[in-house]
């Protein structure tokens, strides 16, 4: 999707804020100078952070992990307590390259439940990459938050970026996301925080689901459809391209 975003973005901007960071894509793709990334999930915050300060640790214990099944399972039911940060971010990485589907998924106790991947040749460890975006991430700032926080950072001529977990598009295709259930009042209130990050001179771009309830909290400002492709569904049918949403309060 970055291909159609790009023609989305602001021309200019002074500094570029990202509240739901997850795989960081659109931050990566444009590297602004000036960057604050936020999200809530804390093995995502505490993974870009090791990245950031000690990259080298981290591919030294990444080179310990073992592409097989009874490993797997026993790095997934790790005791987290008994990790330091450094084998934190190394687990995670590295169930995230072997878990089915690389999908990120946790349930109610907040445990990681997805199965092996069985996938042959993972790459667990690129070293050439973690460095680079190590690099990236040097001038960054990393916080571990809820979205809200942009408001105590954003001012005018600021870029703020919003990919929250999407608004379900009916009552069974809902989603447990990676930081915890994100429900109608959190959309609200993500659309209240959009609407007081406007009024500062903020320029806003948000992508979501395309609901009613979507359309109706953004009625007020600019919304393009875009499409995604998604590959991650329990029913063949419910894979392929799907229509979403880009909401800005500004145009190009």
């Amino acid at each position: 999707m970055i291909e159609q975003f790009e023609l989305l973005l602001p021309k200019k901007f002074d500094l570029y804020i990202e509240p739901f960071v997850g795989g960081g894509a659109l931050f990566f793709n444009i590297l602004p100078s000036d960057a604050i990334l936020i999200d809530l999930n804390f093995d995502v915050v505490n993974f870009y952070t090791v990245v950031k300060n000690d990259v080298e640790k981290l591919i030294d214990d990444l080179k310990t992990h073992r592409n097989e099944s009874e490993y797997y399972y026993m790095m997934r039911s790790v005791n987290l307590d008994s990790l330091n940060s450094i084998q934190r971010a190394s687990r995670f990485l590295y169930l995230n390259k072997t878990a089915y589907n690389g999908l990120w998924r946790v349930n109610k106790k907040g445990n990681f439940n997805v199965p092996f991947g069985r996938y042959k040749n993972p790459k667990i460890l690129d070293e050439d990459n973690l460095r680079n975006v190590s690099l990236a991430l040097r001038d960054v700032s990393i916080i571990w938050s809820d979205f809200s926080i942009a408001l105590d950072y954003a001012k005018s001529n600021t870029f703020v970026y919003f990919d929250p977990p999407y608004h379900p598009l009916s009552k069974t295709s809902n989603f447990t996301n990676y930081s915890g259930t994100f429900n109608v009042k959190d959309q609200i209130r993500l659309a209240e925080c959009f609407k007081l990050l406007d009024k500062r001179g903020c320029f806003l771009m948000l992508s979501n689901s395309n609901t009613p309830l979507v359309r109706q909290l953004y009625a007020n400002y600019d919304v393009h459809i875009v499409r995604a492709r998604r590959m991650i569904n329990s029913k063949a049918e419910g894979r392929g391209e799907i229509e979403e949403i880009v909401v800005r309060n500004f145009s190009t």
